[in-house]
């Protein structure tokens, strides 16, 4: 059913592409690929990172580790000072922690376009491919700047891709075009008319609401919007993009300008509201390894209502109105895939005018906001930086 069409995402008819869902999630072995997982069904996963260090996913991630991941949803460049009032930690433990989960992959601060902005286009398009070209056809993807996030689908479509376009000719562009790439059968194109809930809004349940709430006043009040950004400011980006937490001095020192200079340019980018940051975690360490989309059906006198209803589930990651047959559709992360079966009955139960259309899981993901992951879920060190 080709209900992705309400949220202009891309969908890719392909075989199934050479990631997996975290092990823990399913019963089955977890095959190695080029050496950088080895697992049995007796043993954990394991990554192996570029600097030859190994971490073990079922005990990378421990209680202070969410924690502080948790914080960082909540202020991205909160520093560590501030951070480890709250957290009862000392700046120096904090910041190696972070250095560690960092160097592994497992969590990263990065820059995306603002998706609520007065012309950016947001879309979800599903692809279908030639099966013997798929891999072809996902690295040619990944590579798109406009295409924020890709998952393989575990059935209806082989790829739902994420689109963030900054107006509509770049959008239009984009799918009449630059898809048109060899492999492809075709792609089906559902624009999103309204964000209900974004996935920068979800959180990890790490901190206590009044450790929450703290790390909330962190944040420094929003600067002044200005009216304009030149060229000068947004070459701030790139490398706010690699690494959001990038401090002034770093950033001089990669742009080769003055940090007083930098300091400057960089509350006037951050008060044009053309970036947001966003603190991501590798799901397959978060305990919420199974993302699932479903694409529904909502009287238009209960969108608002049904909205508000999604908001307060926790394992809820976004919420869009979308244009096509399923004119509304929300993401999850479970626990496992049996969990799906609890959330959809209680999302039915909440509101029984939905009518729920299709639904489904993704296997892997190998683009999350403009950087590459690998089978673990874990960043490869690749980022393709969004377009802005």
């Amino acid at each position: 059913m080709d209900t992705l069409r309400a949220i202009c995402c891309i969908s890719v008819s392909c075989a199934i592409y050479p990631y997996a869902v975290h092990p823990r999630a399913i019963d089955g072995a977890f095959q190695p690929r080029n050496n950088r997982q080895r697992m049995s069904k007796s043993a954990d996963p394991c990554i192996t990172r570029p600097n030859g260090r190994i971490f073990v996913l079922s005990d990378a991630l421990s209680e202070e580790d969410l924690s502080l991941v948790h914080a960082l949803q909540i202020s991205p460049r909160a520093s560590w000072t501030a951070l480890g009032e709250v957290l009862q930690s000392s700046p120096a433990a904090l910041a190696a922690r972070w250095s560690r989960l960092r160097d592994a992959g497992l969590a990263w601060v990065t820059v995306h376009p603002m998706v609520r902005g007065p012309s950016t286009q947001m879309a979800f398009v599903e692809v279908d491919c030639l099966p013997t070209h798929r891999d072809a056809v996902v690295a040619t993807l990944c590579r798109v700047p406009e295409i924020l996030t890709i998952e393989v689908s575990a059935r209806g479509r082989d790829l739902l891709l994420t689109v963030v376009t900054h107006d509509w000719f770049a959008l239009s562009e984009l799918v009449l075009t630059r898809l048109q790439v060899d492999g492809v059968l075709r792609h089906r194109t559902s624009l999103v008319t309204d964000i209900h809930l974004e996935a920068s809004d979800w959180r990890l349940d790490a901190l206590s609401r009044g450790q929450a709430l703290a790390v909330g006043r962190i944040e420094p009040p929003a600067p002044t919007v200005p009216t304009s950004v030149s060229a000068v400011e947004t070459a701030l980006i790139d490398p706010l993009a690699h690494d959001g937490r990038l401090g002034f001095a770093e950033l001089a020192r990669l742009t080769q300008r003055n940090p007083a200079t930098v300091r400057r340019q960089f509350a006037r980018l951050a008060g044009s509201r053309i970036m947001k940051f966003r603190c991501e975690i590798s799901q397959e360490s978060s305990r919420w390894p199974i993302s699932c989309t479903w694409f529904c059906r909502v009287r238009p006198d209960h969108v608002s209502e049904t909205a508000g209803l999604l908001q307060s589930i926790p394992e809820m990651r976004g919420c869009f109105s979308t244009t096509g047959e399923s004119n509304f559709m929300f993401i999850v992360w479970a626990r496992s895939v049996k969990d799906l079966l609890r959330i959809e009955k209680k999302v039915a139960e909440a509101q029984p005018s939905l009518r729920f259309l299709d639904s489904a899981v993704a296997f892997a993901t190998p683009k999350r906001i403009g950087w590459l992951l690998d089978r673990a879920g874990c960043t490869t060190g690749d980022v393709v930086v969004p377009a802005f």
